[in-house]
């Protein structure tokens, strides 16, 4: 049997639906929201490429080292972003959530936090993980708060871990949150999304 299998995750605000190649055309739209393939820190398809982007996603899941998924904002019915289970360690019970990104009107309000509670939940309740990282570039700087808004600590900097699309190194700064530290970050997330905005 694979580990994890795809599901739908539903929230109030979002949600997670197993990604299908049905789902290019609401991608490619939500990406050129902001332009987002622009952006030199992170990796957003452009339109063209949107279609082999879909392809690999689905072919790691294929090889059982990724779940990905759609995020869909349940107000219109829209897609807005992307992300997945990725790096998936079936024996060691872990993965990291990642290939993540959002439409720029979808960033900032809040569909975020609500995503990552849905699969943090998953994957702490369902699938029993010990661990689960986030990992993103260090000059992410949004990214980067983000993650740390999250609750997730920082493990360390993987210095030139990889090369981008341009050619330059990458440092990569890991972070996870542990399976003991799931209660307090649940009830810091849930804290964020129910308090009042001013």
């Amino acid at each position: 049997m694979p580990w994890p299998d795809p599901v739908t995750l539903r929230g109030k605000r979002v949600t997670l639906e197993p990604l299908r190649h049905e789902h290019h055309d609401g991608l490619v739209e939500s990406a050129r929201d902001g332009e987002l393939w622009n952006l030199w820190y992170t990796f957003v398809p452009t339109p063209e490429t949107m279609r082999t982007d879909i392809d690999k996603r689905l072919a790691l899941q294929t090889a059982g080292s990724m779940v990905p998924f759609v995020i869909i904002a349940n107000a219109t019915q829209r897609i807005v972003g992307a992300t997945g289970y990725m790096n998936i360690d079936a024996e060691n019970r872990r993965l990291e959530i990642g290939h993540t990104w959002y439409a720029a009107s979808a960033q900032r309000t809040g569909l975020n936090t609500e995503a990552k509670r849905l699969l943090l939940a998953h994957a702490f309740e369902k699938l029993d993980c010990i661990a689960v990282e986030f990992r993103t570039h260090f000059f992410n700087r949004a990214s980067r708060a983000a993650i740390e808004r999250l609750g997730a600590k920082l493990d360390g900097i993987l210095r030139n871990h990889r090369r981008t699309t341009d050619g330059n190194l990458r440092d990569t700064c890991v972070y996870s949150i542990i399976a003991g530290e799931w209660p307090t970050v649940r009830t810091h997330l849930d804290f964020q999304l129910h308090k009042p905005r001013g």
